[in-house]
């Protein structure tokens, strides 16, 4: 097999199972983060300051996704899981006339946040990297997909796009208005799950410190994140039921 058919087939594999690999960066980020703070002095100001900074990286992940999201056409940047890549048009207009895989740039930093927060510079690293080796085979897989679909059209697209650091000076507006409906139901678990997770370090880092001064502003979020979440998948399942 040659290896542009490896690397696409590669791709197309890992793009359907590319949830698995959120779930090994959490618990081994979760062993480093246990070990640190082990050796580590207790809380201080700049603490709070670093964790809401790496909440704050993480958060803008998920707006890049939401943004993404709001301005996507039906059956584009979705995610596909089961039915493989699915494609109606090419998104060219908004986010995607800066960069040509802003989803894939928003949950790097949605991740990269949670990293962060082991205070580990080799774990740190290690993650960029091998998000980058992972994603690159879905990128190029997905690109073998819309190349062959679209044709021309994608490929005067790709001259002027890069594929994964924004090139500002090259936005056009959307031509489609922005969906907040689709946004709510779409990033409800990911909005979730971001704070249950910065929720979940600091309590096991309150434990392991043998004290309960919390992150208030992560305990706030999952509260708030949680009753969202609720509300909109009962939102969800209701107009399911009646359609």
């Amino acid at each position: 097999m040659a290896l542009k058919e490896e690397m696409e087939q590669q791709g197309n594999w890992l793009f359907r199972y590319r949830s698995i690999l959120p779930v090994g960066i959490l618990m081994l980020a979760l062993i480093i983060f246990i070990e640190m703070k082990l050796k580590q002095s207790p809380l201080s100001a700049c603490d709070y300051v670093f964790e809401s900074f790496c909440l704050l990286i993480s958060l803008a992940g998920l707006l890049i996704r939401a943004y993404t999201v709001g301005y996507s056409p039906k059956n584009t940047s979705g995610r596909n899981t089961a039915q493989g890549q699915v494609a109606d048009t090419l998104n060219t207009t908004g986010i995607y006339s800066v960069v040509r895989n802003p989803l894939y740039l928003g949950n790097f930093f949605m991740w990269l946040g949670l990293a962060l927060l082991t205070e580990n510079v080799w774990f740190v690293i290690s993650f960029i990297l091998l998000y980058w080796m992972y994603y690159e085979r879905i990128i190029f897989a997905e690109e073998q997909f819309l190349e062959r679909k679209f044709g021309d059209q994608y490929r005067e697209w790709a001259k002027r796009v890069p594929v994964f650091i924004p090139n500002f000076n090259k936005f056009s507006k959307p031509d489609i208005k922005f969906n907040i409906i689709k946004v709510l139901l779409k990033e409800k678990n990911g909005f979730f799950a971001l704070f249950l997770l910065f929720s979940f370090f600091n309590v096991i880092e309150e434990y392991i410190r043998k004290h309960t001064h919390y992150n208030m502003v992560f305990i706030t979020g999952f509260l708030i994140a949680m009753v969202s979440y609720l509300i909109l998948k009962w939102l969800k399942v209701s107009l399911s039921n009646e359609n």
